[in-house]
């Protein structure tokens, strides 16, 4: 009996989180498998992720936008030598019949001035605004700070 309720109780759980993890769509453009990572008390940033993917002509995702965060940048990481450097872009350019995907190491979106800690199991409302196919909002998961490839850390300075 105990191992039949243990069972049930995982896959409930399973179920509840995989729920958290919703795609958007907008036009032609698909969002999916996004995600940000849980934040520690003071921590100011965090790196939002997902993959892009575009049914139609070319489009671009020109602003984000979170009531989590005092603003939410689209950034770019890539290596100058032996140099890690991060900048602000003003647009990510969604190819037509293509995708862009935003993760760890490149492109992805940077949340500035948290207001308070993202915690693992929470989603944040998040924003994007596309040059052509429109404004969507996507619920974003918060996975916890130990998933690998899941951002940034609290160490990170911009």
């Amino acid at each position: 009996m105990k191992r039949n309720t243990l069972a049930l109780l995982l896959l409930a759980l399973g179920l509840s989180f995989s729920a958290h993890a919703q795609n958007a769509k907008v036009g032609s453009v698909q969002i999916e498998n996004a995600y940000t990572r849980a934040t520690v008390p003071g921590q100011q940033v965090a790196g939002g992720f997902m993959k892009i993917e575009n049914k139609g002509a070319a489009d671009q995702l020109v602003s984000a936008s979170s009531p989590v965060a005092g603003e939410v940048q689209l950034h770019e990481m890539a290596m100058d030598g032996n140099v890690m450097k991060m900048r602000q872009v003003k647009d990510i350019a969604v190819p037509a019949g293509g995708a862009v995907e935003l993760k760890p190491g490149g492109l992805h979106l940077m949340f500035m001035n948290i207001k308070a800690p993202l915690t693992a199991g929470e989603t944040v409302p998040v924003k994007l605004k596309f040059a052509k196919a429109g404004e969507v909002e996507v619920k974003m998961p918060v996975n916890a700070m130990g998933n690998p490839g899941a951002g940034h850390g609290g160490a990170m300075k911009h």
